[in-house]
């Protein structure tokens, strides 16, 4: 019997888009290879999901080449990962309810954990406790 597969954490903060869909990005490749994928939301990372921005690329400063390219090369949106992710079975999307409370969202939450993009919600304890000892973190 072979040994699973180590999981991948990604920490996503920044709310830029180029931010977290290297995030997705990097669970979506950990989830196409077999590996279980843990994806946390903090601030304003938590905010796009919570604003449900996730279709259009919109880069600060504005990059329209880079627009452009994404466009041309079809690559992937936000959301387009994250149904890869959801498709697997092996990533997990959880909201911060820290970063919640300090967006004043609270009222979204049961909402998005019914039926949107956000798996559920946790604080630092459990977090802590679910990605302890994990090698393969990424913050962004």
């Amino acid at each position: 019997m072979s040994t699973p597969a180590p999981k991948v954490v990604v920490f996503l903060h920044s709310g830029d888009y180029d931010r977290v869909h290297q995030g997705l990005a990097i669970a979506a490749a950990a989830v196409a290879a077999g590996r279980r994928a843990e994806v946390y939301l903090f601030w304003w990372a938590l905010e796009r999901f919570l604003q449900g921005r996730l279709d259009e690329p919109d880069f600060t400063p504005p990059r329209e080449d880079v627009v452009d390219r994404f466009e041309t090369r079809r690559l992937p949106t936000l959301r387009t990962l994250l149904e890869h992710l959801r498709e697997s079975g092996l990533a997990t999307v959880q909201g911060c309810t820290g970063s919640l409370g300090a967006l004043g969202a609270e009222a979204q939450a049961d909402s998005l954990a019914d039926k949107g993009p956000i798996d559920g919600w946790v604080g630092w304890s459990a977090i802590l406790q679910r990605t302890a000892g994990v090698v393969d973190r990424f913050y962004l």
